[in-house]
């Protein structure tokens, strides 16, 4: 077995490089987790706003059939007032031709 010795001014060398490394290193890792956690919040913004996007939608289907039974309302008051016209009218014609052939 041989053994080989480096000098101290390239063994400090190697391990500056190896200072530099871990220090750009442990720079880029920083900056993923940054990174993360933005994209961690942008997530969490993504699922509040689709919860209230689901609550929106329920809040205009709500909101929509009770727009139908206001659109709805005039026409059944029209109809209702139709047909007690139309009874009023038919017992008026049926009470006088009652009353003509004298019942």
């Amino acid at each position: 077995m041989s053994e080989e010795f480096v000098l101290k001014a390239e063994y400090d060398e190697r391990m500056r490089r190896i200072d530099d490394e871990n220090s750009r290193q442990n720079h880029r890792i920083g900056k993923l987790e940054d990174v993360f956690e933005k994209i961690n919040e942008l997530t969490l913004s993504v699922r509040e706003m689709a919860t209230t996007m689901a609550s929106m939608q329920q809040e205009l289907q709500k909101q929509g059939k009770r727009l139908e039974d206001i659109e709805k309302e005039p026409a059944d008051k029209w109809k209702t007032i139709k047909t007690t016209a139309l009874t009023v009218l038919v017992t008026a014609v049926l009470t006088w031709a009652l009353t003509r052939i004298g019942m």
